[in-house]
């Protein structure tokens, strides 16, 4: 399977970039992984609602750019779909048994995603109904496809 992560802005924190390293490590056992950054606009406090949706379309322009026609699209999105560790393992494995074997996960940056990017998604998946920095879901979600591998390959980790 092939899993692209596109994220909007880079990865600052020594800390962070190494567990994304240690756990794009870990799944290399399991998939192909890349994860590609694209800028993050600059976002001034006080935008209006139409400055917010011009900075988001930028946003979701350059990360369609990365996305094929042939990919299925899972956008983070706050109100999308909470699902546990072993449905969401499920969920990756069945996408792979009907021949969808190209994935991307998508996380849009601190004002979230852009409407064409939210419709061009087979599916928005929710990880809580709470905010987490953009940098942190990465970090969040690498472990949460790498649990899911580990629990379709029935291999200890999960408990």
């Amino acid at each position: 399977m092939n899993i692209n992560i596109i994220a909007v802005g880079k990865l600052k924190e020594k800390y962070l970039k190494e567990a994304v390293s240690e756990y794009s490590k870990r799944l290399s056992k399991y998939c192909r992984m890349d994860i590609i950054e694209v800028a993050d606009e600059k976002a001034p406090e006080n935008m209006s609602r139409a400055e917010e949706a011009a900075v988001k379309g930028r946003e979701g322009q350059a990360i369609l750019k990365h996305v094929k026609s042939d990919t299925y699209v899972i956008a983070l999105a706050i109100d999308g779909k909470l699902l546990s560790s072993e449905v969401f393992a499920d969920f990756i494995n069945d996408l792979g048994i009907k021949g969808r074997s190209n994935i991307a996960f998508i996380i849009g940056g601190s004002l979230g995603l852009s409407d064409e990017v939210l419709k061009r998604a087979d599916f928005k998946l929710s990880f809580s109904p709470m905010t987490f920095p953009h940098q942190l879901m990465r970090v969040i979600l690498l472990e949460q496809i790498y649990r899911g591998y580990r629990i379709n390959m029935g291999e200890p980790y999960h408990k």
